[in-house]
């Protein structure tokens, strides 16, 4: 018999393959890439009964226009999207995000536009038949690593589908409010005191926004210039997702789930992780501001979060 898979009718913008993640590899200059908003890849799995690792679709802005071949399934789409199925008898049905439904042989999904919004995830039941690399099926486009030869998807491609038993799901869905505020909490960066105490001001008084040189990799930002008073440029050190850096221009960048595993300019702050979903989701224009946090309550911030974030699964059960 042969397996169910969807034609690609339009590949969309940035639409790739994510999961969890990639670790371990820092020492060989691979990072960990993974989906970019967590909780809304995590939430899009346990709509279709998935193990929350599973793979999932990720696309940007506009989505892919798939059509089902060879079988039935369960579909869910998570973030703040919108998108239509187009059923056999060509009846349009308008989707609503963070719920299950049945796509039938033949029918298509059209995932339209994000909504205020960058990113968002399709997951269906049983996953993706994909062979995984360096033990994860995250896809970096930046570097050629994971499923199709860790390029985008294009036009006439096809996304293979695991077999699986949908006659016993039962739809699902959940109550989820996609809304943030323009906060980013940060603690203090490593090279914190290169910047004058005006720039330290600025940074934290003053607004920014994000700018249209922003992708997996990273976020640039504009707004007003930060002094540094001993050097502009490091000898490369490590980076992690969140870093803030700031080149000899006076103006940050946040480093976002592609970024390189070193990098030589002075880092100011990094952002949490309770806010690394909410930042990667910004669409250019967004004006932001930044708010100091200690240690202690970053990780009582990031409890926040995973609690949070099990609730909604918990509601899924």
């Amino acid at each position: 018999m042969t397996k169910a898979y969807f034609e690609i009718l339009r590949p969309g913008i940035n639409t790739t393959i994510q999961d969890g993640g990639r670790n371990n590899l820092y020492h060989i200059g691979i990072t960990v890439s993974g989906a970019i908003d967590q909780r809304n890849y995590k939430i899009a799995n346990r709509l279709v009964n998935n193990h929350l690792d599973e793979a999932v679709v990720e696309f940007a802005y506009q989505g892919p226009l798939l059509k089902l071949i060879n079988g039935n399934i369960n579909f869910a789409i998570t973030g703040n999207i919108s998108f239509e199925i187009i059923r056999n008898n060509s009846q349009v049905e308008v989707g609503k995000c963070y719920e299950s439904y049945l796509l039938n042989d033949g029918e298509q999904i059209d995932i339209i536009s994000s909504k205020k919004s960058v990113y968002g995830y399709l997951s269906v039941s049983g996953g993706f038949q994909l062979e995984k690399v360096w033990n994860s099926y995250s896809t970096n486009t930046k570097a050629q690593i994971g499923p199709n030869n860790g390029k985008k998807y294009s036009k006439d491609e096809i996304l293979n589908i695991k077999e699986s038993n949908i006659k016993n799901i039962k739809a699902k869905r959940i109550n989820y409010e996609y809304f943030f505020n323009n906060i980013v909490r940060v603690i203090k960066g490593t090279n914190f005191d290169y910047f004058s105490n005006q720039a330290k001001n600025i940074f934290f008084s003053d607004s920014y926004s994000v700018t249209r040189l922003a992708d997996r990799m990273g976020m640039r930002l504009d707004g007003p210039y930060l002094e540094n008073k001993i050097n502009t440029n490091i000898k490369s050190e490590g980076l992690v997702k969140g870093v803030i850096q700031v080149p000899a221009d006076g103006k940050p960048i946040i480093l976002l789930a592609d970024h390189g595993t070193i990098g030589g300019y002075p880092k100011i702050a990094t952002v949490i992780s309770a806010d690394l979903d909410k930042v990667a989701q910004f669409i250019p224009g967004t004006i932001i501001k930044f708010k100091e946090v200690n240690l202690e309550e970053a990780e009582k911030l990031f409890k926040d979060y995973i609690d949070e974030t099990n609730r909604y699964l918990n509601e899924l059960n």
